[in-house]
């Protein structure tokens, strides 16, 4: 085998593993972003535990193939890249998203979400939602409402008879 098709299998094959490993996945267009557009959304990338690349549209198609995801032919057309998600699921999708809107030169084409085929529509939707933590964050303040307002009737009664024996003892 030639060197050129062994480099290319490399490719593919980390394609692969990285397409595994994301539990989301943006595919976009990128005509048209400056370099300095490129730069900054890179940087977002990185500091939310996600990863922006770009690679041969024959190669991804390759990867998507083997690990027997289908219906992204017709989208592989033209420049595209792809962002992967590790850590959450919505952080990729929420930086495309953001980058698309400020620059209006980024498209999401598709992309995959827990392994599963979804259209760009479906991305940007995801890029909706909140993150993580905040998600995390609402769960924890409603399971613990409850239980605060339940600390509060039991409290009252002591708390009254503070009040009261307080306003005795300074009476006097």
């Amino acid at each position: 085998m030639s060197a050129n098709l062994e480099a290319k299998k490399l490719i593919v094959d980390e394609i692969k593993d990285k397409l595994s490993r994301a539990k989301s996945v943006a595919f976009v267009d990128y005509k048209g972003l400056t370099v300095a557009e490129d730069n900054a959304m890179r940087r977002e990338f990185k500091k939310n535990g996600s990863e922006y690349k770009v690679y041969k549209n024959r190669l991804m198609l390759l990867a998507l193939n083997e690990l027997g995801i289908q219906g992204a032919e017709e989208y592989l057309q033209g420049t595209s890249a792809v962002a992967f998600s590790y850590d959450d699921e919505v952080a990729g999708a929420k930086i495309v998203c953001e980058t698309a809107e400020k620059t209006k030169k980024l498209t999401v084409k598709f992309g995959l979400l827990n392994g599963n085929f979804v259209e760009g529509k479906e991305i940007e939707q995801l890029a909706k939602l909140p993150s993580k933590e905040v998600l995390i964050a609402k769960l924890l303040g409603t399971l613990n409402g409850p239980a605060s307002a339940l600390c509060r009737v039991l409290n009252a009664p002591t708390q009254g008879l503070a009040i009261a024996l307080n306003a005795i003892a300074t009476k006097n």
